[in-house]
């Protein structure tokens, strides 16, 4: 009974947990999906995934986007690197204190100035810990350390959002749909599995 019992479900366990950990550990920024023209507000979420803790993070801007000013965090410094027109070319969350602990994540919000056109744009971030390691979050979405992704639509429902001429309120949380889904089929697998092994022990 244990032999079948561990041939079956501890790997589907285990694809759930794996699944369910990739879905929380990416550094992520919401909402996935905005308007053209609109002055967004950006939340950057970055857990740490590591048994030491994250003490800065710095974000590249993405190609379009106008970074107008920044929510103060307590415990962190904001500062930013501009290009020769006054842009904000990067911008980083240094700690001042222990950092994001192991087990914890922390939320940045900026207010930046979407592009006029349809485009996708990637927010490629870089995450330090206190070892002295990066975890480069740059690659493409089928990547094991992919870069946000958020989508820049004429129209769209997108929360909260905030253009030159007026405030758009929404209760939906337009940033949270691309982490259900690994778990939506975590758990499928889970019920899968455990129908097999019910299964095998009645023609036991």
């Amino acid at each position: 009974m244990w032999k079948k019992f561990a041939r079956v479900v501890l790997p589907a366990l285990f694809v759930f947990f794996l699944f369910t950990g990739a879905a929380s550990a990416h550094v992520t920024v919401n909402p996935s999906v905005s308007v053209t023209g609109a002055w967004e507000t950006y939340t950057i979420k970055v857990p740490t995934e590591k048994n030491i803790p994250t003490t800065k993070v710095t974000i590249k801007t993405p190609k379009g986007i106008e970074i107008e000013s920044y929510e103060p965090v307590p415990g962190w410094t904001y500062s930013d690197e501009k290009d020769e027109n006054g842009k904000t070319k990067t911008f980083t969350f240094k700690a001042d204190g222990n950092g994001i602990l192991p087990g914890q994540f922390q939320q940045f919000t900026i207010i930046a100035a979407n592009p006029d056109h349809e485009t996708e744009i990637a927010w490629d971030a870089y995450q330090y810990y206190q070892d002295g390691s990066i975890v480069e979050w740059t690659q493409e979405k089928d990547g094991n350390t992919p870069h946000s992704i958020t989508k820049i639509v004429k129209t769209a429902d997108t929360g909260q959002v905030q253009t030159h001429n007026t405030t758009i309120h929404n209760d939906k949380a337009s940033g949270s749909s691309s982490n259900i889904l690994p778990l939506i089929l975590s758990i499928i697998s889970v019920v899968l599995s455990l129908v097999a092994l019910i299964v095998a022990f009645r023609k036991k």
